[in-house]
């Protein structure tokens, strides 16, 4: 069964940070390329991070370049996203994504997953 898991999120301070998980089952995620895309209530799923199979960067969302950085460790089958000097504005659902060729279009990623909840609040 193919899957994706997410781990990671949670309620941190503004300036906090975190480390989002994704831990793929089913598939070998070194064939793929990765994405990370969030979703914040009342608006529209934006991209944040993707890496080609060959870890080349494809996309970093302008505000995010410096504070976000997309990793995977292709012996464990996980990806990750490491996120520092969270604002506010990064509360969202974060997701996890894989697509079979190099892409930061999200309807060409076909496994996701089930999404983590990234609260920044003092």
């Amino acid at each position: 069964q193919v899957q994706l898991v997410e781990s990671g999120g949670g309620l941190v301070q503004p300036g906090g940070s975190l480390r989002l998980s994704c831990a793929a089952s089913g598939f070998t995620l070194d064939y793929y390329t990765i994405g990370w895309f969030r979703q914040a209530p009342g608006k529209e799923r934006e991209g944040v991070s993707c890496i080609s199979s060959s870890d080349d960067i494809i996309y970093y969302a302008d505000s995010l370049k410096g504070r976000f950085t997309i990793s995977r460790d292709n012996a464990k089958n996980t990806m990750y996203l490491q996120m520092d000097s969270l604002k506010p504005e990064d509360t969202a659902v974060y997701y996890c994504a894989a697509a079979p060729r190099g892409t930061y279009y999200a309807p060409e990623y076909n496994y996701w997953g089930q999404g983590t909840q990234v609260t920044v609040s003092s």
